[in-house]
C-alpha cells in the first residue's frame, strides 16, 4: 500500500517514503498547559492520531515513533500562575497550573479515542539541550546576544521563509514578533531571554533566563527523533512563525538540509460559522463538550471533514454524527484488530481522506464496517454508557491518568486502589501495549 501525503514545504502530494522504514518518526506540537484545551486543539490530536494508526498498520506498531510535546514554560503560564495562586512561591504556582492542565488534557484526548504518543516530553526537562543548540547557533554565526536576549539572525539563512513562502520584505511585525532596536533585523526571533525575580529561570552562559517558544520543539524533537526525521505536524496557525523558526534553528544548528521531510498542517476550526472566541460566547472546551456528548461523537464529527480543509463545528453536525454512529453500532461492533476493506484503506492512504474512508463504510459489509470503525479509533464504549446514570467518562479518564502517574512513581498500592475503586463502580480497566482502556463490567 502506498501512502500519499500533502507536504506543506513542497506544496505537493507525494508518495511517503520514510528515512528508515524500521523507525518511522513523527513529531506533533502539543499543548501549552496554561488553560483547558478547546475543541480547536482537539483537531490535531485526532488528525495525527489517525495518521499514527495508519503508519502503525503499514510499518508495524513497533516501528513507528510518535512524539507530542508538552510546553510547560511560557509567559501565559506565568501570568496564569500569578493570577490563580498569588500567595504561593512562583515555581509551586506554575507547577499547580501545569500539572492540573496537563492532566485534563490527557483525560480529554483519551476520551476522544486518541492513542498515547510514544513519548511526551515536557519542555522544562530539556533546558540543557536548548542551551546546547543555542550555543551551536552562535558558534556557526546564526545567533547573537543583544539587549538581554539571544536572537536568531534570519539574514544568516538564505532560504529562511521557505515553509510559509514569505520573504523578509513581506513579513510583518505582530505575529509574536517584537521589533526592537537591539535586533539586527526586525524579525530576528528570541532563542533565550533573561528572567526577573517574578519569572522562572535557569542558569545559562547568557545569564539566568528562559527559552523562547520555538527552540523548545527543536530540542525535544532532536532528543527523540534525531536531527532529521519523517513528519512534523500541527495546526495551520503554526506554519509561521513557529514551524518556520523551528526549521531555521534546527537546520542551522545541525547543518542539515531538512528538519523534517514532510510537514503536515490541519485547517482552522469555526463554531457555527464564526471564529471561536470567548467574546462571542462560542469558546468550547473539550471537557465542556464531553459533559454533553460522547467523545466518539466529537471524534466522528471532526473526521467527516478532510483535515486540510476548514471545519465548521455545529450542533447539527454533532447530532448527525451521533445518529450515524448509533446506526452503525446497531449492526456492527468495532473490532479490536481492525480488518477494513480495500476501498477504506485506499481512501485513508490518499492524504488521510477520512471523508472518503467514511463514505466507503456506508457501502461496507458488517465485518468491513466494524474493521473500519476500529481502525479509526471507535470502540462503542462511550456510546453504550451515555445513557447510563452515574457514569462520568471524563472522571474515568482522569482516574486512569492518576493511576498511570502512580505506576510511574512505583506507588503500586495507589495504582491498585484506583483500579479497585473503578471496579467497584462497574468499570473494568484493561492494560495493553498502547495504553489503558476500560469497559462496563458485564
Amino acid at each position: 500500500m502506498t501512502i500519499r501525503l500533502f507536504n506543506t514545504l513542497t506544496k505537493t502530494k507525494d508518495d511517503f517514503a520514510p528515512i528508515d522504514a524500521a523507525n518511522v518518526r513523527m513529531y506533533v506540537c502539543g499543548p501549552t498547559v496554561y488553560d483547558f484545551a478547546h475543541i480547536g486543539n482537539a483537531r490535531p490530536a485526532i488528525v495525527f492520531d489517525v495518521l499514527y494508526r495508519l503508519l502503525r498498520h503499514e510499518y508495524g506498531a513497533g516501528h513507528v515513533t510518535y512524539v507530542r510535546n508538552i510546553t510547560d514554560v511560557d509567559d501565559k503560564i506565568n501570568a496564569r500562575a500569578l493570577r490563580d495562586f498569588p500567595g504561593l512561591p512562583l515555581n509551586q504556582a506554575i507547577r499547580n497550573v501545569t500539572e492540573k492542565t496537563e492532566a485534563q488534557y490527557h483525560a480529554d484526548v483519551a476520551a476522544l479515542g486518541c492513542l498515547a504518543p510514544t513519548h511526551e516530553p515536557r519542555a522544562t526537562d530539556y533546558i540543557a539541550q536548548m542551551v546546547a543548540i543555542i550555543e551551536q547557533l552562535i558558534a556557526r554565526g546564526h545567533a547573537y546576544a543583544a539587549g538581554g536576549e539571544v536572537l536568531f539572525d534570519i539574514q544568516s539563512m538564505p532560504d529562511y521563509g521557505a515553509l510559509s513562502r514569505r520573504n523578509l520584505d513581506e513579513q510583518q511585525a505582530g505575529a509574536r514578533v517584537a521589533v526592537d532596536a537591539h535586533k539586527k533585523h526586525p524579525h530576528d526571533f528570541v532563542l533565550w531571554k533573561l528572567s526577573d525575580d517574578n519569572e522562572p529561570g535557569w542558569d545559562s552562559p547568557w545569564g539566568r533566563g528562559r527559552p523562547g517558544w520555538h527552540i523548545e520543539c527543536s530540542a525535544m524533537s532532536a532528543a527523540y527523533l534525531g536531527t532529521e526525521f519523517d513528519i512534523h505536524g500541527g495546526g495551520l496557525d503554526l506554519i509561521f512563525p513557529h514551524h518556520e523558526n523551528e526549521i531555521a534553528q534546527s537546520r542551522c544548528a545541525h547543518g542539515t538540509p531538512v528538519m523534517a521531510k514532510t510537514w503536515m498542517h490541519n485547517g482552522f476550526l469555526q463554531v457555527e460559522g464564526e471564529k471561536m472566541s470567548k467574546s462571542l460566547g462560542n469558546f468550547l472546551t473539550i471537557s465542556g463538550l464531553l459533559a454533553d456528548w460522547p467523545g466518539e461523537v466529537l471524534r466522528f464529527n471532526m473526521l467527516k471533514t478532510h483535515y486540510r480543509q476548514p471545519i465548521d463545528f455545529t450542533l447539527a453536525g454533532l447530532r448527525e454524527s451521533w445518529k450515524t454512529l448509533e446506526r452503525w453500532y446497531d449492526v456492527a461492533e468495532p473490532l479490536a484488530n481492525p480488518a477494513p476493506d480495500a476501498a477504506f484503506l485506499e481512501a485513508l492512504s490518499d492524504d488521510l481522506n477520512t471523508p472518503a474512508a467514511i463514505a466507503s463504510l456506508h457501502q461496507a459489509e458488517d465485518v468491513a464496517l466494524a474493521g473500519g470503525l476500529g481502525f479509526l479509533g471507535f470502540s462503542n464504549v462511550q456510546m453504550k454508557i451515555t445513557r447510563k446514570p452515574g457514569v462520568d467518562i471524563v472522571a474515568i479518564a482522569q482516574a486512569i491518568e492518576a493511576r498511570l502517574a502512580a505506576r510511574k512513581a512505583k506507588n503500586f498500592a495507589e495504582s491498585d486502589r484506583i483500579r479497585d475503586e473503578l471496579l467497584a463502580q462497574g468499570i473494568v480497566l484493561k492494560d495493553g501495549p498502547t495504553g489503558t482502556t476500560w469497559e462496563i463490567k458485564r
